[in-house]
Order: structure tokens, then C-alpha cells, then sequence
């Protein structure tokens, strides 16, 4: 048995497991630790062999706990119990979390520049830009939201560019209600098409084109995300 931890499923009966080998049992003399102590679980998994049992829906994974041995996690249990029991614990946890917010207020705000810089609009259109701006932000850049915003992998200038025109495809095109046929690289295709028609929508701004606020699709989808978040807010 290694030391890594090593990723599992469900079993059909109590504790089993499924693995590539098929059903196998949890060892007599481990526990299951339950997900909700992320300081918990992070001891535990590093500090010898254990089991993720976790589950893949769609493009998400579910965590439904850690098999680790049972002295194991009650005497980590006990550790972190008298460390979080110490104010010094909660003034470390407290600097921690306002270093946090710090970081992602200048994230933030970095990246509605970058998003502005993409958008490039004409003087005519600078409101509308900012607007835009805003509303991209606010749904790409919260800790948690998995968007591409999110993603250190590529420079924010990139990220800024892909979260606007996937903002665009939600919101400007019937992107969400198409029908899109089961094959293999076809909702890549769609994703594609959709990509080159906001950016023939953007260049119309950025070329400062005379817009009929009535007929402007951003205008449009702007006041709709608007209005979607003043009801969720009710």
C-alpha cells in the first residue's frame, strides 16, 4: 500500500470501495472522515495512505469523504481541537482571511483593467463599456465560481478576453437553449462559431458604429443580468 492518497469511489455495500480492480474492502481499523474539515482533511491525507472516495457528475467531482486509519484521524482531530483553542489560532485565521480579502479586491480590480483594455470601444461606447466591464467581472472574478476568470494557468489578460466572450455567448446568443448533437467535438464547434460572432458584435464598438440603444444587444442583455440580479437579491 503506498503512500499517496488514492481516489475511489462508492462501494455497493458498507464499507467497500470501487476501484479500477473492481469492489474492495476499507481496512478494519480505518474510519471514514466526513467532508466539512478541510484543516482536517488536509492533515490527515498528507500524513500517510488513505482513500478519497469521491464521485465524478458531469464536469463536477463530489467529495464524499477521506478512508484513513482510525487512530489516525482522531488523534489529528485532537491536535487541530487544541490549536483552534489557542486565540492565537484565531488571530492567525483572521489575518489570513483579510490578506485574502486584500488579494482579491487588487485581483478584482485588475482584472475589470484587463477586461476594459480587450473591449478597446470607441469613445461613444465608453459607458457601455464600463457597464460591460462590471457585469463580467462580477460574474468571472468570486472565489469558487470555477469560471476561467479563476485560473492562474494563463495570463489575466487572457482570462479577461475568454470571460468576456463566454459572458457574450450566455448572454447575447441562444447559446443555452441549442439543441447540440451528441458528437465528438461539436459543442466545441458551436462554442467556436459563437466566439467569432460576438467578436464581429465587439468590433462594432470598438469602431464606434452609431448603435440604436433600442436595438443594442449588449444594452439588452446588460439590463436583463440587471434585473436577474435585483430578483435574486428580493
Amino acid at each position: 500500500m503506498t503512500d499517496a492518497p488514492r481516489i475511489v469511489a462508492k462501494g455497493l455495500n458498507p464499507r467497500t470501495v470501487r476501484t479500477e480492480r473492481g469492489q474492495e474492502r476499507v481496512p478494519d481499523d480505518w474510519d471514514l472522515l466526513p467532508p466539512g474539515d478541510p484543516g482536517l482533511t488536509r492533515r490527515v491525507k498528507a500524513e500517510g495512505a488513505c482513500w478519497v472516495m469521491q464521485e465524478k457528475k458531469g464536469r463536477k467531482i463530489f467529495g464524499y469523504g477521506v478512508w484513513a486509519p482510525k487512530e489516525r484521524i482522531e488523534r489529528l482531530r485532537a491536535e487541530l481541537e487544541l490549536e483552534r483553542a489557542d486565540p492565537a489560532y484565531g488571530k492567525k485565521l483572521a489575518a489570513g482571511r483579510a490578506r485574502r480579502e486584500r488579494e482579491q479586491e487588487a485581483y478584482v480590480e485588475d482584472f475589470r483593467g484587463a477586461v476594459l483594455q480587450f473591449l478597446r470601444f470607441a469613445p461613444l461606447h465608453l459607458a457601455l463599456a464600463e457597464r460591460l466591464a462590471t457585469a463580467v467581472t462580477a460574474h468571472a472574478t468570486p472565489v469558487g465560481s470555477g469560471t476561467v476568470a479563476r485560473t492562474e494557468r494563463i495570463p489575466v489578460e487572457e482570462r479577461a478576453a475568454a470571460a468576456v466572450i463566454a459572458w457574450l455567448r450566455h448572454q447575447t446568443t441562444t447559446y443555452d437553449s441549442m439543441t447540440i448533437a451528441r458528437v465528438a467535438g461539436k459543442r466545441r464547434e458551436v462554442r467556436r462559431e459563437l466566439a467569432e460572432q460576438s467578436r464581429r458584435l465587439l468590433s462594432r464598438y470598438r469602431q464606434g458604429e452609431p448603435i440604436d440603444a433600442a436595438q443594442c444587444l449588449l444594452t439588452r442583455a446588460l439590463d436583463r443580468a440587471d434585473g436577474a440580479a435585483s430578483a435574486a437579491l428580493a
